[in-house]
């Protein structure tokens, strides 16, 4: 038995069986690349479902790590540390908000924060029952039940119901609907400005300033779900900046830290009062381990030229799917996204082109059942790019359509 045979067993003997997981149990990681257990060598276009933003075991990220894990690793939030004031503080910085920031662990329990605050701060500080939360069709937005809730995708709400009430979804890029949903009850608008589990859709830059416009004219909050294409991912620090649109409050987590658990909702001022003291928490939130690594890791997302970096790879990476649609035609309906969050509609189902790279050694995801999601590090070098395009090329070649 192989040592990925071996590893698997043991999940299987021991571990919950929530996840679909490959047959591949990896044991070391730098940059772009992944080694498995039995020394085989992965292009990586994935990592971590976007975690892996700043590539495996960045240098910078790795140093802070165990600089400050030899002198302080957590604290509880009833007392303070540097690290997570200079955090926040670099974080609202590039937000360009004048505002607060609160940590936590995921996406999802930035999301649950965002949703808190947002009712708390028309319920207590403003004495307005305003309870509902909008979002759209076909959006994620998490897995504890209040974003669940939130997340537009019936698939995730099969077995939990029932679902926390005051949600409601609407079709993306229709104005007139996200008109008709938000009224006198809502409490905000939460929407992803590239829809990331939902197949990389893209919001109009017109449906995301209309939305801008509404909220304010309906008194409610416009929260930006960061979580994927935050850090850089799209060529902008905050891809809002790319939509020229600025929300109330932004959520942020995935490849916050470099790779270890963190989470941030980050808020203009004038709504920070939702979430006075005793009102909301997280025990490890911001603690002074994922602090060192969230400021080495924005030191370098955030720096202008790694930003005009991404958008160069980006741009590559898109030419390079581009061609592959030049010769695959009958395979590939077009390609969407910004800088290195890229999405490839196949005209038919995608899973088996996804195992077919995996068995090449490239590492790929499949969304929404027919997208396949190619979302590299930002620290992907040109030579890499040519080859995932490569790998691509071969097995859209050898599979078959469907």
């Amino acid at each position: 038995m192989g040592r990925n045979a071996l590893i698997a067993k043991r999940f299987g003997r021991y571990v919950l069986g929530n996840y679909h997981r490959t047959p591949l149990a990896f044991v070391r990681g730098r940059g772009s690349w992944l080694w498995d257990a039995e020394g085989r060598r992965f292009l990586d276009f994935f990592p971590g479902f976007g975690a892996g933003a700043m590539g495996h075991c960045h240098p910078a990220v790795v140093r802070a790590i165990r600089a400050q894990a030899g002198r302080l690793i957590m604290v509880p939030n009833n007392v303070m540390h540097p690290g997570q004031a200079e955090l926040a503080g670099r974080l609202l910085k590039v937000a360009g908000f004048r505002g607060r920031a609160f940590f936590c662990n995921s996406g999802a329990e930035a999301n649950e924060a965002a949703i808190k605050l947002a009712r708390r701060y028309w319920q207590v500080a403003q004495g307005k029952m305003k309870t509902r939360i909008i979002s759209v069709r076909n959006s994620f937005h998490g897995r504890t039940l209040g974003a669940l809730a939130a997340t537009g995708q019936t698939v995730y709400h099969r077995g939990f119901r029932p679902m926390p009430a005051g949600f409601v979804h609407v079709p993306l890029n229709d104005l007139r609907a996200a008109a008709r949903a938000v009224d006198a009850r809502t409490a905000a608008f939460l929407i992803e400005p590239i829809l990331g589990e939902g197949g990389i859709q893209m919001p109009t830059p017109a449906y995301l300033r209309g939305l801008r416009v509404l909220t304010r004219k309906r008194g409610a909050l416009l929260i930006f779900d960061e979580v994927q294409t935050g850090c850089g991912r799209t060529g902008d620090y905050f891809a809002f900046r790319g939509a020229g649109v600025v929300p109330d409050a932004v959520t942020l987590a995935k490849p916050l830290a470099g790779g270890l658990p963190m989470g941030a909702l980050l808020v203009q001022e004038r709504y920070a009062g939702g979430l006075p003291p005793g009102s909301h928490a997280s025990t490890f939130g911001g603690s002074p381990l994922v602090c060192a690594a969230g400021i080495a890791a924005i030191k370098v997302a955030a720096a202008p030229a790694t930003l005009a970096r991404v958008r160069r790879m980006g741009r590559l990476l898109r030419a390079g799917l581009e061609r592959l649609r030049a010769r695959h035609p009958a395979r590939i309906a077009g390609i969407r996204g910004r800088g290195l969050m890229l999405g490839t509609q196949l005209t038919g189902p995608g899973a088996g082109l996804v195992a077919r790279c995996r068995e090449l050694g490239l590492l790929v995801n499949c969304a929404h059942g027919t997208v396949i999601r190619t979302m590299p590090a930002i620290t992907v070098k040109a030579g890499e790019i040519r080859l995932a395009c490569s790998i691509l090329d071969r097995a859209l070649a050898e599979t078959p359509a469907g």
